[in-house]
């Protein structure tokens, strides 16, 4: 059965559960653990790629290139995952909108796992020529698609089972999985490169985080399966009034919120790719140091694990609007401290640039980011809505970041200025589509704030 179109200028919130008691979280920790430690584990199994790409792709599997070739060729392949997850977000919107939510995570996780550790058993170019190559490109497909399925089942989950005034803040559980997985990821090859010699690291020791996928897959998968969908679904599902084609009903009556919704994350997405897989390469580079960037990342992840739920706890009480306009406003900015400091300052201190970046500005965005996206669509084609901007934005600024930048590093004779330029651009298209975004929690915290000045000052007489 196929619904009534709903407006595309007057976005539905997902319904709560509850009004939002003392106790929001009462009864829904096994939502978040879900949203948490499964979208750690699967990104985790991502984000390793970026940084072995950063780190020893292209000497394992481009090793007769130029080293400006090689990184390129590396970072390639790192995009070509990132372009086929607007595929894979594409399917798993057609199905999360038709058949539920829990079930395509199940799937991704699974897909994710079986792809990292393949990778971990893949030959070098050395061993089997290019069939290592072409063995490497199809396992980041295969995780492209995973992830592209990921993001928007997590984050609907947790925020469709939120209480109405805490869905920034249950949402942020799906972002902090994020940076726990970049701590998983880049801790996992800070202990690697501490433990063995560079020799041993790069015959066998790389390949390590990669094979420990397998474990932590079965321990996201046995959390997810004790997860149901949110009733606002279950009733939409039981109703049979889920939509036959949601993706066309999305594209037809819902252009403006998809556009703006991509538009939302573009800088945001871009400046993550730039700190913690193109800022190795770089110091690498430039200060023969490969391993200050990775500390610097794993700090600023393990900071993220506080940053993140408060960002999106405060975007509860002020709206998600003023939180958000602030972060692409420090990203604008951020790209040109990043260099000028990369250049010249004391490595030493990158971890607090890093934090500046990832934690004060980045976070700022991405926190409450689950929640305003939620926020702009309906629940027929909310799993689509989501979904495709997250993963469309995610190509246009996020993937091909690195490579976009090694390339500008080249175009401005070895100097950065023009990535940091590149960055405050996408942080005016970003900024331009915070504006134009419908904001419900701030509608209902401006509502809150009016109604509590209009209560009347309690006097003694009137005290009980």
């Amino acid at each position: 059965m196929t619904t009534a179109p709903t407006t595309p200028t007057t976005p539905s919130a997902p319904a709560a559960p509850s009004a939002g008691g003392a106790r929001p979280w009462a009864g829904k920790r096994r939502v978040l653990a879900s949203a948490f430690v499964g979208t750690t584990i699967e990104w985790y199994d991502y984000y390793l790629y970026g940084t072995a790409a950063a780190l020893v792709f292209n000497g394992q599997f481009f090793p007769d290139a130029s080293p400006l070739a090689g990184t390129i060729a590396s970072f390639a392949t790192l995009a070509v995952g990132v372009v086929v997850r607007p595929l894979g977000g594409v399917v798993a919107g057609h199905l999360g909108d038709r058949v539920g939510r829990k079930s395509l995570l199940v799937a991704s996780l699974l897909l994710m796992g079986v792809a990292s550790t393949l990778i971990g058993l893949l030959p070098t170019f050395a061993q089997v020529g290019w069939w290592a190559v072409a063995g490497l490109v199809t396992l980041r497909v295969l995780q492209g698609l995973s992830a592209g399925a990921e993001w928007g089942g997590s984050a609907l989950l947790s925020v469709e089972h939120a209480p109405a005034r805490h869905r920034g803040f249950f949402g942020s559980f799906t972002q902090v999985g994020s940076a726990a997985g970049m701590l998983l990821a880049s801790g996992s090859f800070f202990v690697v490169q501490h433990v063995l010699t560079a020799e041993q690291f790069a015959a066998f020791g790389w390949r390590l985080p990669f094979l420990a996928s397998a474990a932590l897959v079965a321990v996201g998968l046995w959390i997810r399966l004790g997860v149901q969908d949110a009733p606002e679904f279950t009733a939409l599902k039981d109703a049979g009034e889920v939509e036959r084609a949601p993706l066309r009903v999305l594209l037809r009556d819902h252009r403006r919120v998809l556009v703006v919704t991509i538009g939302l994350r573009l800088a945001q997405n871009a400046v993550y790719y730039l700190i913690t897989v193109y800022l190795l390469s770089y110091l690498t580079s430039e200060r023969g140091d490969s391993e200050a960037g990775v500390t610097a990342v794993m700090i600023g992840s393990a900071v993220g694990l506080a940053t993140g739920p408060f960002w999106g706890w405060l975007s509860d009480r002020v709206g998600r609007k003023p939180v958000t306009v602030g972060g692409v406003v420090a990203i604008g900015v951020f790209g040109w401290v990043l260099f000028a400091f990369a250049d010249a300052g004391p490595l030493v201190l990158l971890p607090l640039v890093v934090i500046l970046g990832m934690n004060l500005a980045h976070d700022a965005v991405y926190g409450p980011q689950a929640a305003w996206f939620a926020e702009q669509f309906p629940v027929q084609v909310r799993f689509s809505g989501v979904t495709v901007a997250y993963q469309v934005a995610t190509v246009l600024a996020g993937g091909f970041m690195p490579m976009i930048a090694a390339l500008l590093l080249a175009a401005g004779g070895g100097r950065p200025w023009l990535i940091a330029g590149y960055l405050s651009l996408l942080s005016v298209v970003s900024l331009a589509a915070c504006l134009a975004a419908a904001d419900p929690a701030g509608v209902r915290a401006r509502a809150e704030r009016a109604a509590r000045r209009a209560e009347p000052a309690l006097t003694p007489e009137g005290a009980l």
